[in-house]
């Protein structure tokens, strides 16, 4: 928290909390804002990272600590969402937004405050309008995928992907949660191999494709119905494979409650489980394993 004082007209003096529980005096005047568009922010980003940097000036704390301090700051408020500027300082990745019960001006609003400090931007469960919102406002350059239902803007110029993750799923009807995965992961820097409609049904549509599983770092392995793939594969390969139970199935599948189960208990090692239809989540983790066995 920041305890304030008056100082005079006008001015006040804000004591800035230190991580060693002291309190440093800055001064700022009240009229002084930030504003970014037709939106303002108190100033109190600046003034906790002006108090660590002159903090760290003075040998006050160390590199790490310093670091730690500007992990927790900045955030821009839009009233009905906080966006998280400094999300890809402490997780590798911008904050994505997940388009599900936001409007299309909320979807584009958020959009276009990410886009003032990244070059890139996801957003996952997106409807075509969110779409041309975004389009028309701040991602010009947004690429819609219909079947993953994601917006991204990638701008990066010299970025070369990371190879390591392929995503594989056991029906065409499993597409949309295995394209929202790949997207995920490419869009971290991944480089991605889509391998479709390999389920048990017919297991020698799979066997072609071992050498390109055992040589990834992650797998993502999408199925619905009995959910069995991910066991399958697990017993062929040793890397580390991200399952995700898809909706798709009959009664009895419970909207992917029964793969849900089937990879919850599977007996083949090193298989982890995300939520049903959670692509995103999937790709994510694989994204994550890759590109920090990448930097090893």
């Amino acid at each position: 928290m920041f305890v304030t004082r008056r100082r005079g007209s006008g001015n006040r003096q804000t004591f800035t909390p230190l991580l060693d529980g002291r309190y440093t005096p800055r001064y700022e005047n009240t009229l002084a804002r930030v504003f970014a568009g037709d939106r303002w922010r108190p100033p109190i980003d600046e003034v906790r990272l002006r108090a660590a940097l002159e903090d760290f000036k003075r040998d006050g704390i160390s590199i790490d600590d310093l670091m730690s301090q500007l992990r927790g700051m900045p955030y821009e408020d839009l009233d009905f969402a906080k966006v998280d500027h400094h999300r890809a300082i402490r997780k590798g990745f911008p904050e994505v937004v997940f388009g599900q019960g936001k409007t299309p001006q909320q979807i584009a609003s958020i959009s276009a405050a990410l886009l003032e400090s990244s070059d890139t931007l996801l957003v996952t469960r997106a409807s075509p309008a969110a779409f041309d919102a975004v389009k028309a406002g701040p991602g010009s350059d947004a690429h819609y995928d219909e079947l993953a239902r994601t917006i991204a803007v990638d701008r990066r110029t010299d970025h070369v992907p990371t190879p390591g993750v392929a995503v594989l799923c056991a029906g065409t009807a499993d597409l949309p949660v295995a394209n929202e995965a790949a997207v995920t992961a490419e869009l971290m820097g991944c480089g991605v191999e889509r391998i479709n409609d390999v389920g048990v049904a017919g297991l020698h549509r799979l066997l072609g494709y071992l050498p390109i599983l055992r040589k990834s770092t992650a797998l993502v392995v999408v199925a619905g119905m009995e959910g069995a793939l991910p066991s399958v594969v697990g017993g062929l390969v040793n890397t580390p494979i991200v399952a995700v139970p898809t909706s798709v199935g009959y009664g009895a599948s419970f909207d992917g409650l029964a793969a849900l189960l089937a990879m919850l208990n599977s007996c083949a090692p090193g298989v982890g489980v995300v939520n049903i239809d959670n692509g995103f989540g999937a790709g994510y983790l694989a994204a994550t394993i890759n590109m920090g066995a990448s930097h090893d």
